[in-house]
């Protein structure tokens, strides 16, 4: 129940009372349901349990300040505000807790994530945008600690962007700027990384974000004296708190259990946030945690009596319940009454979620046994489809992979027959598989129409050849101008527009918000995108190389890649990350972590482009898609040479598409990237030697030829080498994967398909160390030429 923040002076006794009243129900429901939910854990229904007990009490102040339009980003520990705010129920809790795969019954995630993990829906069916300043919005969760942090931030600055940037579609999205991002950590998490760069940023950046910090002591078992100075995060901050001549954050700490001074706490909170986008940090200390951290375990292992005794006493609900009857608002056996009238609606609550779980799977259950006892009377193996139909009949509450066990096992009883009844099995278990695909294969990747639509360069007779960043810096150009959501940031990016000047000029005409310079933080660089796009915004975050894209990269994994699969289609972050890699020289800027890119970010595209005409190209068709993407140019070759195309607006380079660069006959040769140009140089000199190679650009690995041209190739040329500039096993052993198991190309080799890839290490420095780190010309050549001297070694004799 939500309501706005009221005083007891400005309202009558009987509405005060209603208020507060309303307060101690959701206080007191929250809490059944954590007591509860345990039970349920540990009778086997569910498989864990995290939950917001002895939270409950701050939380109704968050949320009595939280409006229409405001965004939370928080941690498992929110249920009491998400209850606060009409955004989750009884039946809700328990439907996540039993991962129950029904948006209808579990609107959180469908089952895909654990209990005590939040969110609100942000789209249509169809995909588009709800008007989210119509609804209380909560980004959703994730688990790693303070991995929520980055994301917060992004939230907070789209208001600022909407409050100070004319011309942006908002309607739907903000009313100038005025929203609140409001997140929520554990006092044990502010120790992460995340924590203190977002907290660093927000600061310099000065954005609308209330930060709460919900303390009572312990990380799991251990102690804040092993997690925090001082063990205490507000006051080892104190140097952050702003003044009159300097500005910086407002810092405020308040009793958790404490019903008066939090709902000020908070109120003061949101007036400083929303007027000022001065950011707030809100230390909730003397909390308790009376179940624990979770049902892995009982805190009574860590926590000696005499805490335990103070936390019976300082429960923010016992405290809360004590100061309504002080202060006369209620009556002892009126609360009674309230409480267990609670505890009965709880019980209600989880037994109709626990019924609307199994429901349909019982009724998958008889479809089931009606087609296996059709299929016994029929079958060779009946004793075997007996038993197994009795021991699935005997399951009083089953689940869908019993049904699916069963399903199999029969078939591989009746493998050897063909009947009717058995075709039956195979459509009954083929319509079960898609119905398991929705439920839990779904929504990976955004799917839109026109991934592969292309629009290729046209060239006027007088188009100049230019340096390749000039046809990045003219391609942005064109995009800011004319799609005025967008915005670019990163490190170096503004004034001197990026290291490469693919940005020159460009933050002197839209301005230091839309082409900005931050700070050395790659990690709340990707949450200052995330957030800003899923508030409508479409940002491109720039992380200026490759390898310090491992910088970002645990947001990038948990966060930006599983959002559309974790809210099963409900929430998008259709955010763009720019950076500059390939063949480059050192150990830490070698660009060879493509492989691990790969394996940890499916949810997101992956684009290679092999020069810069076609890297403007992905740039518009990404801004008329909604997935996330990582686009990564070649760094070396923002000054070569590139005829300057006349139609760049229009330019799309196709995602998931292959391009053949060079036309062969004897083996195909597929490589992406800088890599690219010195394969193409090879196959000349290969040429030379009678082997006429074809040249295949990936152009992009996630996804990866979607139509299939390379089996194509492999069929007309029955070789295949995959060269690439990653370590062994990484990108090259992706692709070859894909071509050999995917694309069945196998059936057409006449030889050992192969890779070509850098050394084990990283490259060494320098000219040398780059080639003999990295596939050079010669090892491309001798390689391939090694192919043909098995196939022919009298035409192709040793090199050496």
């Amino acid at each position: 129940m939500q309501s706005e923040t009221k005083t007891k002076d400005s309202i009558s006794f009987e509405d005060f009372k209603a208020e507060v009243l309303a307060d101690y129900n959701i206080a007191v429901t929250s809490r059944e349901c954590s007591l509860l939910g345990r039970r349920e854990v540990l009778t086997g229904k569910a498989k864990f349990g995290i939950f917001g007990d002895g939270k409950e009490v701050p939380q109704l102040a968050m949320a009595k300040a939280f409006k229409n339009g405001d965004f939370r980003s928080g941690y498992y520990r929110d249920q009491t505000f998400m209850m606060a705010i009409n955004q989750f129920s009884i039946e809700q809790f328990f439907s996540g807790l039993y991962a129950d795969s029904n948006l209808e019954n579990e609107p959180m995630s469908g089952g895909r994530q654990m209990g005590g993990h939040f969110t609100t829906h942000s789209l249509n069916e169809d995909g588009s945008w709800k008007n989210l300043m119509e609804q209380k919005n909560s980004s959703a969760d994730i688990s790693p600690t303070a991995g929520q942090m980055p994301r917060l931030l992004g939230l907070a600055q789209a208001s600022k962007i909407y409050r100070n940037v004319a011309g942006i579609p908002s309607e739907k999205f903000s009313e100038n700027g005025n929203e609140i991002a409001w997140g929520t950590i554990g006092n044990a998490s502010t120790s992460e990384g995340h924590f203190w760069e977002t907290l660093n940023a927000a600061g310099v950046m000065q954005v609308p974000m209330v930060l709460s910090v919900w303390d009572d002591e312990y990380g799991i078992s251990v102690h804040a004296k092993h997690q925090t100075t001082k063990e205490n995060i507000s006051e080892i901050v104190k140097g952050f708190q702003r003044n009159e001549d300097e500005k910086g954050y407002e810092i405020i700490v308040v009793n958790g259990w404490d019903y008066v001074a939090l709902i000020e706490a908070y109120e003061k909170a949101e007036k400083i946030a929303r007027k000022e986008h001065c950011p707030v940090l809100i230390h909730v200390v003397e909390l308790t945690q009376p179940q624990g951290h979770s049902t892995s375990g009982s805190h009574e292992r860590y926590k000696n009596e005499q805490r335990l005794s103070w936390e019976r006493e300082y429960d923010c609900n016992v405290k809360f319940r004590e100061w309504i009857l002080e202060n006369n608002i209620s009556t002892d056996e009126e609360l009674q009454n309230i409480e267990k009238e609670i505890k009965r609606k709880v019980r209600e609550g989880k037994k109709k979620a626990w019924n609307n779980y199994l429901q349909p799977t019982k009724e998958k259950q008889k479809e089931l046994l009606a087609v296996l006892s059709k299929l016994a009377k029929n079958t060779e193996e009946k004793e075997s489809v007996v038993k197994l139909a009795k021991d699935l009949n005997s399951n009083k509450e089953p689940l869908k992979k019993d049904l699916a066990v069963v399903a199999r096992k029969t078939l591989r009883a009746v493998r050897k027959e063909n009947s009717e009844e058995k075709s039956q099995l195979l459509d009954w278990f083929t319509d079960f598989e898609k119905d398991m695909a929705n439920d839990y294969n779904s929504h990976l990747y955004i799917e839109n129409k026109g991934v592969l639509s292309e629009v290729l360069p046209e060239y006027d007779e007088d188009s100049a050849e230019v340096d390749g960043r000039i046809i990045l810096r003219d391609n942005f150009d064109q995009i800011f101008g004319n799609i005025p959501e967008t915005l670019i940031f990163g490190e170096d990016a503004g004034e001197i527009g990026d290291v490469n000047q693919g940005l020159e000029g460009l933050q002197k005409k839209y301005g230091k918000l839309r082409v900005a310079d931050v700070g050395i933080r790659e990690a709340t660089i990707l949450g200052q995108g995330i957030g800003m796009a899923m508030r409508g915004l479409r940002p491109i975050a720039e992380i200026q190389y490759l390898d310090y894209v491992m910088y970002a990269l645990q947001g990038m994994s948990d966060d930006l890649a599983t959002l559309q699969y974790r809210t099963k289609g409900k929430q998008k972050a259709p955010l763009i990350i720019r950076t500059r890699g390939h063949r480059l020289e050192g150990i830490w800027h070698s660009g060879s972590q493509m492989g691990g890119i790969l394996n940890l970010v499916r949810g997101m595209y992956v684009l290679v482009p092999r020069n810069m005409t076609k890297a403007a190209g992905f740039y518009n068709t990404l801004l008329e898609q909604d997935t996330p993407a990582l686009l990564v140019e070649c760094l070396n070759g923002y000054r070569l040479k590139e005829k300057k195309p006349s139609n760049l607006p229009d330019l799309r380079t196709p995602i998931g598409k292959v391009e053949t660069v060079r036309e062969g006959s004897d083996i195909t040769l597929i490589s992406y990237g800088s890599t690219l140009r010195i394969v193409c140089q090879t196959a000349e000199e290969l040429g030379e030697y009678g082997i006429n190679a074809e040249v295949i650009d990936a152009q992009s690995l996630l996804p990866f030829d979607l139509d299939h041209d390379i089996v194509k190739s492999v069929e007309k040329t029955n070789r295949l080498l995959v060269i690439d500039e990653d370590v062994p096993g990484g990108a090259s052993a992706f692709i070859l994967d894909k071509v050999l198991n995917e694309q069945n190309a196998w059936r057409y080799l006449d030889s050992k398909p192969q890779t070509l890839t850098a050394k084990e290490h990283r490259p060494a420095y320098g000219t040398d160390g780059d080639y003999f780190s990295k596939p050079s010309a010669e090892d491309i050549f001798e390689k391939v030429y090694s192919i043909f001297n098995e196939v022919n070694p009298e035409e192709y004799p040793a090199i050496r």
